[in-house]
């Protein structure tokens, strides 16, 4: 499966192994900056929480900038200075040593970080055919979620709060990560080029409409609107809406949401290969409505975790690594398919706006999400929260459904009809 999935040019390969090596630096401090900027800077929890939350605002704010640059100039004139710069702040981490450092050094991580995403999931997209792309990109995924928990387990068993030097290296470590992909990119000069080269005609004007020309394609407005419902009541609650249940409603400890976490990773990297081989010649739609419905269903059981609460905490705890696992399955689900369309629907002059506009997804719910699940969870005992998401993934479901029309059937990923012949009527003899 794993040689089915790989894609046919040798340079989309070189990217993929990019990808793996850098998420292995990224594992290495995902989990630790909050505990890095209060336990060994010394921020109060308050400051921490500003620093993320302007982190996750500039990379917002810069992502249609990135976008346009994309378009303009071809990914890989924006992806390597980004790189660089991705990884001068990553390792400027490990000398935070007030507030304002630490706003001045997330501020040029985010500049760096806010083109990378658009940036390899366009290079991707030009390397590889509309046959293998979805394979590609699961597979893309999946190797993201090996490095970062690979990262994770290595950086879990060295750092130390009492030693704040265990925390710098695994920053530095971070940053020489970084430039993994972009040492991989130097050595592929045709790879990341403008694609679009022509002057004039249908498609200089395409690209002079921008994003205003993305946002009238109504299939991909649909897209959005489902996208940004999955990842609100998805993607978003899982920092802080399923860790905040899970520990105040459920009553487990945190190791029991690290378990989850870890098995949340384990059932990506071991299912992913078999989906994306599962999901070959099936509607993409049909597939991001089985998403939310997914989704819906590990909400549940979160739910029902909560129900059983103190009064057996084996099962409780059964029940919150049950969710994120089967959340985990949903989620191969939709990183495949998710890229794909987006890319199936942009063409070239716009591809670095469309990949733009579908990464700004997450980034309008990573603001909304968080900031809406302290309230609700505080609400009935979480019973509000429980149903707010439950509700919202069946929705997303439904605009998955609603987008099936819309689309053409080689963009929704199923075979394409064959005309089908009258026969002609045999002359007399």
């Amino acid at each position: 499966m794993l040689r089915r999935a790989l894609p046919a040019r040798p340079e989309a390969r070189r990217i993929l192994l990019g990808t793996l090596l850098s998420a292995v630096g990224r594992g290495l401090t995902l989990p630790f900056l909050f505990i890095y900027l209060t336990d060994v800077r010394g921020l109060t929890d308050a400051r921490a929480g500003l620093v993320i939350g302007w982190f996750g605002a500039v990379t917002l704010a810069l992502s249609p900038l990135a976008g346009t640059l994309i378009d303009r100039f071809g990914a890989r004139r924006v992806v390597l200075p980004c790189l660089v710069v991705e990884a001068v702040g990553t390792g400027s981490l490990a000398l935070v040593d007030s507030t304002a450092s630490a706003f001045g050094v997330m501020t040029l991580v985010a500049v760096g970080s806010s083109a990378i995403w658009a940036g390899q999931n366009t290079i991707l997209a030009s390397l590889t055919g509309d046959g293998e792309r979805q394979r590609v990109f699961g597979l893309n995924f999946a190797l993201l979620n090996l490095g970062i928990g690979i990262g994770g387990l290595i950086s879990g068993a060295v750092v130390d709060v009492a030693r704040p030097v265990t925390f710098q290296a695994i920053y530095l470590l971070d940053a020489v990560s970084y430039l993994t992909p972009a040492l991989i990119l130097l050595t592929l000069p045709h790879v990341g080029h403008r694609l679009a080269t022509g002057v004039g005609g249908a498609g200089a004007a395409s690209s002079a409409g921008g994003y205003l020309t993305v946002l009238r394609d109504r299939p991909f407005r649909r897209l959005v609107l489902f996208g940004l419902v999955l990842t609100t009541c998805g993607y978003a609650q899982i920092e802080v809406g399923f860790a905040a249940y899970s520990v105040r409603v459920v009553e487990v400890t945190p190791r029991v949401v690290a378990w989850a976490l870890a098995a949340n990773t384990v059932m990506i990297v071991l299912s992913q290969l078999l989906v994306i081989r599962r999901m070959e010649g099936r509607s993409r739609t049909g597939a991001l409505a089985a998403v939310g419905a997914v989704f819906a269903g590990a909400w549940l059981v979160l739910g029902a975790a909560g129900v059983v609460g103190g009064g057996n905490a084996l099962l409780a705890a059964l029940g919150v690594v049950a969710c994120s696992a089967i959340f985990g399955f949903g989620e191969t689900m939709l990183s495949p398919v998710m890229p794909a369309l987006t890319n199936a629907l942009a063409t070239d002059e716009l591809r670095g706006r469309y990949n733009a506009m579908s990464s700004m997804i997450f980034g309008i719910s990573g603001v909304v999400g968080p900031v809406t699940a302290g309230p609700l969870i505080g609400a009935a005992h979480g019973r509000v929260w429980v149903a707010v998401v439950v509700g919202g993934c069946l929705a997303a479901s439904l605009l998955a459904l609603s987008l099936r029309p819309l689309l053409s059937a080689v963009q929704d990923g199923r075979p394409a009809p064959t005309p089908t012949r009258t026969p002609q009527p045999t002359p007399a003899t």
